[in-house]
C-alpha cells in the first residue's frame, strides 16, 4: 500500500480543528480531526507524526453523528462529572517516565483518548496528544478480539456452527500437507487456538528462518510452517501461553470458511453492519489480514464493538453474533495469569474497586488500547494510547472510572 507521505508529514496547526480546553475545562467546539484524510494513507508510521493537540479536547456532551451511536450528558444521564474531570485533568499531565536514561527506560500516561458510555448513552468524549476523532488509532493485540468477533458473525451466517468450535482445525484447512505435521497436531481445535491454547512451540531461531523465505507462508503456508517445525502438541488441557500462532490459525479459518474471504468478510459481514467504514487493517506475511496486531480503529468505532458485547451480539435490531457465541467468547475459560482469565481472544476479571468487585470483560493492546466492558453497571470505557508495553490505564483507569458510576 502507498501513502500519500505530505498529507501528515508536513500538517500545520492550521490543519487541525482548534480545541478549547485548558486542562480539565470543558471543550466546547466539535472534536479535532485530521483535513484533508484519506482512510488509504492511515499507517501507524504516519499516526506516529501526528504533532500533540495543543490542549485536550473534553466533552461532556458529545456530538450526535448519527453512527448508531446514542449520546447524553455526563452528570444528567449519569456520572459524578467532578470525579470524571478530576480523572480528565490527570490524564493531561506530562507522561510518567520509568528507569529514566537508561536503555530500558519506559513512558505511560500518553493517553490518545478517553470515551465513556453509561446505560445507552455515549456521556464523556476526549482527546489528547495524538488523538484524533477521524484518525484511526493503531491496535494491537486487541486485533485478536476483533478477529474472535469475525468468526462469531461467520457463525450467526451459518458458515460455522457452535459444534465446529470443537473440532480440529485441520479437517479444514484442506490445503495442509498431513503427512509433515508433528505428532499431536490433528487434535488442535478453534476453541483452544482462540484460548491461546493450541500447544505449538516453536524455537525462534526456527521462526527467524522461516520468514527468510516469506513465500513458502502465503496462504495456508504459514500455518503449514507452524504445524512442521512445532514440538510435539500434548493432549488438552494445553498451557495457556499469548503467542501469534494462535490468533495466525483463527484467521485462517475464517478465511476458508468464509466465502469471499477473511478480508471482504471482515469489511462486508462484520464492519459494514456496524457502520464501521473509516479503518484500516493490514496484511500478514499469508496475504490474509494480520491478526495478533495491524488493525486501526477509531475510538467511537471500538466503543461500537463494546456496545456489541453488551447488547449480547444485537446491533440495534440485528443480530450479528450468536448469543451463545458471545457468551462463550466472553467467558473466562481459561486462567492467563494472576487473576486475569481468557476467552476467545477477550480477558476476563473481577476486579476490586475499594469494598466491592465488578466483573469486567476486556479488550486489551499494548502500547494501551483498551475496551472496558462492566455489564453490572452497563459501563463501557475506550481508550487508546501510545504508551510503551500495556502503560498505566489498565489498573488505574477501573480505579478512577468506576466510582463515578456508582450509586
Amino acid at each position: 500500500m502507498k501513502h500519500k507521505l505530505p498529507i501528515l508529514l508536513v500538517l500545520p496547526a492550521a490543519f487541525f480543528i482548534s480545541v478549547f480546553a485548558a486542562r480539565a475545562e470543558v471543550s466546547n467546539g466539535t472534536a479535532p480531526e485530521v483535513t484533508s484524510l484519506n482512510a488509504k494513507d492511515v499507517s501507524y508510521a504516519l499516526e506516529a507524526k501526528l504533532p500533540d493537540l495543543e490542549k485536550p479536547y473534553i466533552s461532556v456532551s458529545p456530538e450526535d453523528k448519527k453512527d448508531g451511536i446514542v449520546v447524553g450528558t455526563l452528570g444528567p444521564d449519569g456520572g459524578d462529572t467532578n470525579a470524571v474531570l478530576k480523572f480528565a485533568e490527570e490524564l493531561g499531565n506530562p507522561p510518567q517516565i520509568e528507569n529514566p536514561g537508561t536503555p530500558k527506560e519506559k513512558s505511560s500516561g500518553n493517553i490518545d483518548s478517553l470515551l465513556i458510555w453509561y446505560k445507552g448513552k455515549l456521556v464523556y468524549e476526549s482527546y489528547y496528544r495524538r488523538g484524533r476523532a477521524n484518525y484511526p488509532h493503531y491496535q494491537m493485540s486487541i486485533t485478536k478480539s476483533y478477529t474472535a468477533l469475525a468468526i462469531g458473525r461467520a457463525m450467526q451466517l451459518g458458515y460455522l456452527k457452535m459444534d465446529d468450535l470443537d473440532k480440529p482445525v485441520i479437517g479444514f484447512l484442506k490445503q495442509l500437507k498431513t503427512n509433515s505435521l508433528a505428532p499431536g497436531s490433528d487434535a488442535i481445535t478453534l476453541t483452544q487456538v482462540m484460548e491461546m491454547g493450541s500447544g505449538i512451540r516453536l524455537d525462534g531461531a526456527k521462526a527467524k528462518e522461516l520468514l527468510k523465505n516469506p513465500a513458502q507462508l502465503k496462504g495456508q503456508g504459514e500455518i503449514q510452517a507452524y504445524l512442521d517445525n512445532t514440538s510435539p502438541i500434548p493432549p488438552a488441557p494445553r498451557e495457556f501461553k499469548y503467542q501469534e500462532s494462535d490468533p495466525d490459525i483463527t484467521m485462517q479459518m475464517l478465511n476458508v470458511v468464509a466465502p469471499e474471504g477473511a478480508k471482504d468478510f471482515i469489511q462486508n459481514q462484520l464492519f459494514n453492519p456496524l457502520a464501521i467504514t473509516n479503518y484500516q487493517w493490514d496484511n500478514s506475511v499469508s496475504d490474509l489480514p494480520k491478526s495478533a496486531a495491524g488493525s486501526s480503529l477509531l475510538s467511537r468505532d471500538m466503543l461500537k464493538i463494546g456496545m456489541l458485547i453488551l447488547n449480547k451480539g444485537k446491533w440495534q435490531d440485528q443480530q450479528l453474533i450468536p448469543e451463545a457465541y458471545i457468551a462463550k467468547a466472553t467467558s473466562p475459560n481459561v486462567h492467563s495469569y494472576g487473576t486475569c482469565y481468557y476467552g476467545f481472544f477477550w480477558w476476563v476479571e473481577d476486579i476490586k474497586v475499594g469494598e466491592k468487585t465488578y466483573h469486567c470483560v476486556e479488550g486489551r493492546g499494548a502500547g494501551g488500547q483498551f475496551i472496558f466492558m462492566f455489564p453490572e453497571l452497563d459501563l463501557i470505557v475506550v481508550a487508546t494510547s501510545h504508551d510503551q508495553g500495556m502503560g498505566s490505564l489498565l489498573n488505574v483507569l477501573p480505579q478512577k472510572v468506576v466510582p463515578a458510576f456508582v450509586k
